[in-house]
C-alpha cells in the first residue's frame, strides 16, 4: 500500500480544481495516505516546492474558484533530464504516486512520468472541454454557466436598441462552449473552429435577419477564428445594425464552481485515488455517460472528436427562426 501520493494541477486554470485537490486529500485520507501539494505545475516539481496539505486544507479550498496549489507552464518538461529532476525530487520526499489534473498536455507530462517510475493518474481539468476522452471536463458547466449570463445580459441591451453584438468566447480547438452557450440562449449566427463561417457569411445571415425586421442578434464565436472587433464592424457596414465586439476572455475561467463542476472533480479524485491505491498508474479518469473510467493514455490522446457539425447546424437554423410582430 502506499503510503505519500502528489497532486497538482497543470494548465489553465478551471473552476473545479480546487475540488479535486479536495477529493484527493480526502479520499487519500480516509486510507492512510499521506498527500503532498505541489506548487504551480511541473515547475513546482522540478523546483521541489512540495508541501503537505491536509482535510482542513482540504475543506478551505473546496468552494473556491482557480487553483490553490497554482498552474504555471513549462515547456521543458519535455526533456527527460529535466523529468529526472521531478521524479528525483518526489523519490526524495517519499512521493510514490501522483494525481494531475489538467489538460492533454499536463497528460502527456504524466504519462512520461510513469514510464519513469511515478504512477500518475489523470482528471479533466479544463473549460474548453477538450479532452475527447470525457463526456465532460471539471471546469466546464462553470464557464458555460458564466458565458450564458453574460450574452442574456448583452441580449437585454441589444433588443433594448436594435443592435447586433459579437460575441467571442474561448474554446480554440473545441467549440463545445460555443454551441452549448448559443443553443441556450439562442444565439442566431454560431461559428466554431469545427463549423467555421466566413466573415462574409456571418454578415449576409445578420444581413437576412435586419432585412427581415429582427429586433437584436448575437453572432457568437470562438476564440482565434477572427478579429471581434473588426468582424463587428463588418456586420456594421453590411446589417445595418449598430454592432459591437464582447470579447469574455478570462471571466470565463473565474469564478465560484457550479454543483456539477464539484460533484465531477470530486468523484473523479475518489477515483483516481482508487486507481493509485490499486497500483494502477498512466491512466486518466473520464466521464463515460454517467460511469467515471479510467483510460490508457493511447485512447486518451488518439479518440477522435465526435463530428457536431450537424448539431450546429440544426442550432443555426432553429435560432435564426422568428416571427416579426
Amino acid at each position: 500500500m502506499i503510503k505519500k501520493i502528489g497532486v497538482l494541477t497543470s494548465g489553465g486554470d478551471a473552476p473545479g480544481m480546487n475540488a479535486a485537490v479536495a477529493g484527493v486529500v480526502k479520499a487519500a485520507s480516509a486510507k492512510g495516505i499521506e498527500v503532498y501539494g505541489i506548487k504551480d505545475g511541473y515547475k513546482g516539481l522540478v523546483n521541489g516546492w512540495i508541501e503537505k496539505i491536509d482535510v482542513d486544507f482540504a475543506q478551505e479550498i473546496l468552494t473556491r474558484g482557480g487553483t490553490a496549489l497554482g498552474s504555471a507552464r513549462l515547456p521543458e518538461f519535455k526533456e527527460e533530464a529535466v523529468r529526472q529532476v521531478a521524479v528525483d525530487n518526489l523519490k526524495k520526499a517519499g512521493i510514490e504516486a501522483l494525481v494531475v489534473c489538467g489538460g492533454d498536455g499536463s497528460y502527456m507530462g504524466a504519462q512520461r512520468l510513469t514510464e519513469m517510475g511515478i504512477n500518475c493518474v489523470g482528471l479533466p481539468g479544463t473549460i474548453d472541454n477538450d479532452i475527447v476522452s470525457s463526456d465532460y471536463t471539471i471546469g466546464f458547466d462553470t464557464a458555460l454557466n458564466t458565458i450564458v449570463e453574460a450574452i442574456d445580459r448583452i441580449r437585454d441591451t441589444m433588443q433594448s436598441h436594435n443592435r447586433a453584438a459579437v460575441v467571442e468566447v474561448m474554446g480554440n480547438h473545441c467549440g463545445d462552449l460555443a454551441l452549448y452557450a448559443g443553443t441556450a440562449t439562442g444565439c442566431e449566427v454560431i461559428s466554431t473552429s469545427e463549423s467555421q463561417l466566413t466573415e462574409e457569411e456571418i454578415c449576409q445571415q445578420v444581413k437576412v435577419l435586419a432585412e427581415a425586421g429582427k429586433r437584436s442578434v448575437i453572432v457568437l464565436v470562438s476564440e482565434k477564428l477572427y478579429d471581434a472587433n473588426k468582424l463587428a464592424e463588418k456586420v456594421e457596414a453590411v446589417s445595418g445594425y449598430v454592432t459591437r465586439a464582447t470579447i469574455l476572455g478570462h471571466t470565463q475561467r473565474g469564478g465560484i464552481p457550479t454543483a456539477m463542476d464539484r460533484y465531477l472533480a470530486i468523484t473523479s479524485a475518489i477515483y483516481a485515488v482508487e486507481q493509485l491505491a490499486n497500483g494502477n498508474g498512466g491512466v486518466y479518469v473520464g466521464l463515460d455517460g454517467n460511469k467515471l473510467v479510467a483510460r490508457d493514455i493511447d485512447s486518451t490522446l488518439n479518440m477522435p472528436r465526435k463530428d457536431k457539425s450537424q448539431e450546429i447546424a440544426t442550432i443555426r437554423l432553429l435560432n435564426a427562426q422568428f416571427k416579426n410582430k
